[in-house]
């Protein structure tokens, strides 16, 4: 009764009592020994079960208790010895057949697996589970079409039995099959919501087209498997591509205490930090992924852009100086290299090594156009008009590069050439403030009063949104920080400021209801979530945090 209390210690205190006073009972035997496996005794465990089989010589049931405490202390061809002893005692028993097979698939004997595997079938062919098992024998040694039919033959026995759903789903995904990948892997999660695995690899399905709904199943796999480095890291890329950058460093973070000496994982938090503006912790991932690899070249450019946003440009010279004596052909490390020596006010270093760039790289328009607002500054207009020209060449779409040629155009009075460039980066940017007011001086100029007058309305308009989101964003960002220290008065404060700066900013909600739900308020809370989910759908309450 205590064992199945779950109070181990004085159920193995009764049954040591019960079996000293009773050596040669075998319930009692067997029951202390089934104690002693689960309290992590294992030596005790075996040597119970050892007796258990000396005192019923004629079972078989005995010896696949004791194969599995001798698995459990790692002696394997002891315990197989132990199943060939009790499958020789029983050999109709399906059940030993099943045990043989699991342990030889452990010693990685394939073949000999599906065999036992195949016999426990022909013994007990009705049975779901004994299918399900050997499909994952045969996927294993990539007999894939044949692992398929088993798993269909344990959904024809038992239509609901969910391992099969997962294993055939996660097949039919290895063979390209996605709809009925997809299919399989959301009936197996209906079946049981708790298979973290199933929600990993049904995001994995989801992923190439439905990325709300692939975050959505990343998440909730990660609540079930946190410990799970795979997932963390595919959960924290598609947060990062979908623009979650503080949570997508969350999950990279939760990897890298997992996984601490993978360079990869220190890069990419490095990244997402970078992204998210925290340029310090940022710097700090990318100095310890080159101590795990240091003449990795993408990590040290990494940690020289860092440095570059943290206005450190002798470290960012100084790294990307590093990395071109191992690559010095490297066009986007001496591109790299152009801007820092333009922000350190060199502008001959820089021009040179912007030239070497687009040497290396024809197609590299950033260069061109950091060439071309190089020369402008130098006061080399003619110049640069030919760099800004070539950049757009190189990359029609380039509307920062539209709007700098634009500007050139107009100081060297080229005033129909400016309008065309300027009314082309609007075109490619309509919400483009800068290129709008120039356009407006342009248009002034020329003497076309009434368009001048649009663009400077449009511009003023643009400025006033940009305004809001700005105050918005510093809000959320400030709401964060006193969340973060526990002022929940405060920081609801600021994420109420917030979403009225900016009503359908997503995150500042869906903040507001995490301030809100601390704060007691959870119906509020609840409506602030509600509206975060509505403007953007990847945003889902914790699980903790839902009513």
């Amino acid at each position: 009764m205590a064992a199945q209390r779950g109070d181990l210690k004085t159920a193995q205190n009764a049954l040591e009592a019960a079996a000293k006073l009773s050596p040669r009972n075998a319930d009692y035997q067997n029951a202390l020994a089934q104690v002693l496996l689960q309290t992590g005794d294992i030596d005790g465990a075996i040597t119970h079960f050892r007796l258990l089989t000396r005192l019923k010589p004629t079972a078989a049931l005995p010896h696949a208790y004791l194969a599995q405490a001798l698995v459990a202390k790692g002696w394997i061809s002891e315990a197989d010895l132990e199943l060939r002893k009790g499958l020789k005692l029983a050999p109709q028993d399906p059940e030993m057949h099943r045990q043989l097979a699991r342990l030889l698939s452990q010693e990685h004997k394939g073949d000999d697996a599906i065999r036992e595997m195949q016999s426990a079938i022909t013994l007990a062919p009705n049975r779901a589970e004994l299918h399900d098992e050997l499909g994952v024998l045969l996927a294993q040694k990539s007999q894939f079409d044949e692992a398929q039919k088993e798993f269909r033959a344990a959904l024809t026995i038992t239509p609901d039995y969910e391992p099969a759903m997962f294993h055939l789903g996660v097949d039919l995904l290895r063979a390209g099959d996605n709809n009925g990948a997809r299919e399989m892997l959301t009936k197996a999660t209906s079946a049981n919501r708790k298979d973290g695995l199933a929600h990993y690899y049904l995001g994995m399905v989801l992923e190439p087209q439905d990325n709300t709904g692939a975050l959505h199943e990343y998440q909730e796999a990660s609540e079930l498997l946190p410990d799970m480095v795979p997932l963390q890291l595919r959960l924290g890329m598609l947060l990062q591509k979908s623009g979650h950058l503080e949570q997508a460093a969350a999950a990279f973070r939760k990897a890298s205490e997992l996984r601490p000496n993978d360079p990869e994982i220190h890069n990419d938090l490095g990244i997402a930090l970078m992204q998210h503006g925290q340029g310090a912790a940022a710097i700090k991932e990318f100095q310890a992924a080159l101590q795990l690899r240091p003449d990795d070249i993408g990590f040290r450019q990494n940690l020289a852009v860092t440095q570059l946003q943290q206005a450190d440009f002798d470290a960012a010279a100084e790294q990307l100086r590093e990395a071109l004596k191992s690559a010095p052909a490297n066009a986007s490390l001496h591109y790299d290299l152009g801007l820092a020596l333009k922000l350190k006010d060199d502008l001959a270093g820089a021009i040179q090594e912007f030239e070497q760039a687009t040497k290396l790289d024809p197609s590299l328009a950033d260069a061109y156009y950091s060439l071309g607002v190089t020369l402008w500054q130098k006061g080399d207009f003619p110049f640069a008009v030919e760099q800004l020209k070539q950049a757009v060449a190189t990359k029609p779409d380039y509307a920062e590069a539209y709007y700098t040629l634009g500007t050139v155009q107009k100081q060297m009075n080229k005033l129909s050439d400016a309008a065309q460039s300027l009314r082309e980066a609007i075109r490619l940017q309509p919400d483009f403030m800068g290129a709008h007011a120039t356009l407006a001086a342009v248009l002034r100029q020329t003497g076309n009063t009434a368009d001048a007058e649009a663009e400077t309305h449009i511009a003023a308009t643009l400025s006033k949104q940009k305004t809001s989101l700005q105050g918005a964003t510093f809000a959320t960002n400030s709401g964060n920080r006193l969340l973060s220290a526990g002022d929940l008065d405060g920081a609801i404060s600021q994420f109420r400021s917030a979403v009225e700066l900016a009503p359908n900013m997503a995150l500042a909600h869906y903040q507001l209801g995490i301030a809100l739900w601390r704060k007691g308020a959870k119906d509020e809370a609840t409506e602030e979530f509600e509206r975060a989910s509505a403007l953007d759908p990847t945003l889902k309450p914790p699980t903790s945090y839902q009513p």
